[in-house]
């Protein structure tokens, strides 16, 4: 199979399962499955981070197999999805609390071009916030494909310690006391 059959088919994967616009909280509350419950996974811990390359709107790149020695927080997103729009000013709120301890990655799924996002983070002015796309969903399918939003946990090593599938509150306790438990590792 060509890479572009297989980006039509991550493509294909990733909307059937992703977010439903129209109504993000009634899935959460219509007993969805635990995949997409906005709820901690430890699942899969002990995973090594992706080593995905990721372009941001001034074409710079970035490999995520080079990014270690902080814990990363990356979330998958696109600005169709109505929890990860959501969910972005809780977000930028947490990168800005915790600095340069940990590094929270936002990483667009938009397969239009950089100028949907652009127009997205200028109008929503995100002060902690980088703006990191995967247009080819390399990255959603490594990670499982599935729902959006999907945010990973990783320790300073690259190695996944939590995810959670779905809308999540990041301000809440429960999230910074996970986020917490891994910085203090």
């Amino acid at each position: 199979m060509s890479r572009f059959s297989l980006t039509l088919v991550s493509i294909f994967a990733l909307s059937l399962a992703a977010c439903d616009r129209s109504a993000p909280d009634a899935a959460q509350e219509s007993g969805a499955s635990s995949a997409a419950s906005g709820e901690i996974d430890r699942g899969n811990a002990g995973a090594l981070m992706p080593a995905a390359n990721l372009r941001d709107l001034e074409e710079r790149e970035l490999n995520l197999g080079a990014v270690q020695g902080t814990p990363v927080l990356l979330n998958l997103w696109a600005t169709w999805c109505a929890p990860c729009i959501k969910e972005m000013p809780l977000l930028d709120e947490l990168a800005g609390d915790y600095g340069e301890s940990l590094r929270v990655l936002t990483v667009s799924q938009d397969m239009g071009g950089p100028d949907k996002v652009a127009d997205f983070f200028a109008q929503n002015r995100f002060d902690h916030l980088e703006s990191w796309m995967d247009p080819q969903a390399e990255l959603g399918f490594a990670l499982g494909g599935g729902s959006l939003p999907t945010t990973v946990m990783y320790d300073a090593q690259g190695q996944e310690v939590w995810r959670v599938r779905g809308d999540y509150d990041w301000s809440s306790e429960e999230a910074r006391a996970a986020i917490d438990a891994v910085l203090a590792n």
